[in-house]
């Protein structure tokens, strides 16, 4: 057996739990113990509605771990740490937080799971090992607990997971690995009565608050929180604003592409509680998130036509509103669809205010890696967040479409 699948062949400590050997990278018969893809998860009662997380501490797992799989002429890697092959509750999300916010983790971060029921591994798939979407540094909500956290990873319904992270060092830091390493299990719950055919959503075009001027595009069609799911009694109560929306910011959520339309409302409960369960923010980041189908959702509570403060770009959450959509896009072309809501719903949120989608404005940063706190920046008024901080995010191909945005939103306002 090559040394690291020796390493997570280990017994799960506390627990109490057999032996377990990762899934099959090794030839036939190396493994000492019984294949973890042959053991049936624990015996646990049915997911409850709203969902639940599993928290699994990152055990140090040696100095001498050889990468296995696609990296397997890889040299070993010294401080390599990881969660053994384990047959878990059901979960349909993985992330990583770590103990200090401020602290990144310089490494790469992979997972392998279980789809649920059928003993199918997933081949190592990477998690983005930085979360860019934060609370501002002064921002009440940093007050909490919140933890650093890497992008969540939508992995659809698993029963078992083998996770490792292998530090990196870089020309900015060390080959370390930050302290209070655990892996979030999430299971979204069970769908909502919007997912089975009664749709809670505000239609287009309907009573809301008024214009501030001539050129305001119709209000899009949103599914509010009741219609994908959101549980109000795990968020912080009440509701945080700023004064006005400026810009908005568009991101891809970074949890990967395997997900269908009609999973969407379960990958933002998922995203929703790891959020405000694992990485400690008050809410939902985002203001409102998009699906590869082109539906609009509301995102942090507090009014969609209000300036409600988000979480989705450190250092210029303040007057501005965060658009996630659900995806990478780092090297796969978004969805027409897609693209066409965020123009949809821009050319109605700004112009809410006011606001030109094809101009560009000036917001104060709040601090963040790329613009120092109290810099003036220009920026334009739909941005990537890549934009106001250095990050891949929205992704390359996303980044590349937002021009064509911006000229449709206008459009859509009369412009």
């Amino acid at each position: 057996m090559r040394p690291f699948l020796a390493l997570l062949a280990i017994t799960l400590g506390a627990a109490g739990t057999a032996a377990l050997t990762l899934p099959p990278d090794a030839p036939a018969g190396a493994a000492a113990t019984r294949p973890a893809h042959h053991l049936a998860p624990p015996a646990v009662p049915p997911r409850a509605t709203p969902g639940s997380t599993q928290s699994l501490p990152v055990a140090e797992a040696g100095h001498t771990a050889a990468v296995p799989g696609a990296d397997r002429a890889a040299p070993p890697a010294p401080g390599v740490r990881g969660v053994p092959a384990r047959a878990v509750r059901p979960f349909s999300l993985v992330g990583v937080v770590w103990d200090d916010a401020a602290t990144e983790l310089h490494g790469r971060v992979q997972v392998r799971t279980r789809a649920t029921g059928t003993g199918n591994w997933s081949t190592w798939q990477d998690v983005q090992a930085h979360n860019d979407d934060q609370p501002d540094l002064d921002s009440p909500e940093r007050q909490g607990r919140v933890r650093g956290s890497s992008a969540p990873l939508w992995v659809g319904d698993s029963d078992a997971v083998a996770m490792r992270v292998i530090p990196q060092a870089d020309d900015r830091a060390p080959a370390t690995l930050p302290g209070g390493l655990r892996l979030e299990l999430v299971d979204p719950g069970a769908a909502p009565q919007a997912e089975r055919g009664v749709q809670h959503d505000l239609p287009a075009a309907q009573a809301g608050r008024t214009p501030a001027g001539p050129f305001t595009g119709p209000r899009p069609r949103i599914v509010t929180r009741a219609g994908w799911g959101a549980d109000e009694k795990i968020r912080q109560p009440g509701y945080g604003y700023t004064g006005t929306v400026r810009a908005a910011f568009v991101h891809h959520s970074a949890t990967g592409n395997n997900y269908t339309c009609a999973q969407a409302p379960s990958v933002i409960r998922a995203m929703y509680r790891y959020h405000v369960k694992s990485s400690g923010w008050r809410d939902i980041g985002y203001n409102f998130l998009v699906d590869k189908c082109g539906t609009v959702y509301e995102g942090r509570a507090g009014g969609v036509d209000k300036p409600v403060m988000g979480a989705h770009t450190l250092g210029f959450n303040t007057d501005s509103t965060g658009i996630a959509v659900l995806g990478t896009f780092t090297g796969t072309e978004p969805p027409e669809a897609a693209i066409d809501a965020v123009a949809g719903l821009t050319a109605w949120k700004l112009g809410l205010n006011g606001i030109n989608p094809a101009a560009t404005t000036q917001l104060r940063s709040g601090g963040g890696n790329r613009f120092k706190k109290g810099a003036t920046v220009q920026l334009n008024v739909i941005s990537g967040h890549r934009d106001g901080f250095r990050t891949e995010c929205p992704g390359a191909r996303l980044y590349a479409k937002l021009g064509a945005a911006r000229t449709a939103a206008a459009r859509l306002q009369g412009r």
